[in-house]
């Protein structure tokens, strides 16, 4: 059985799984949403257009 990722307790409820509890829930979707997670990115370089061709 896996464990919740916020306070380490074995999920209650399925309805809520990985998590353990819906209080648990929103604490993992605040910390997306305040951008205490993030998905690490490389910056791509963006390609310029040449106009001397225009």
């Amino acid at each position: 059985m896996a464990i919740c990722p916020i306070c380490r307790k074995h999920p209650a409820e399925a309805e809520y799984r990985p998590f353990c509890s819906k209080r648990c829930a929103d604490v993992d979707l605040g910390r997306w949403l305040t951008g205490s997670y993030a998905v690490p990115a490389e910056d791509d370089e963006i390609p310029t257009q040449d106009r001397s061709e225009d």
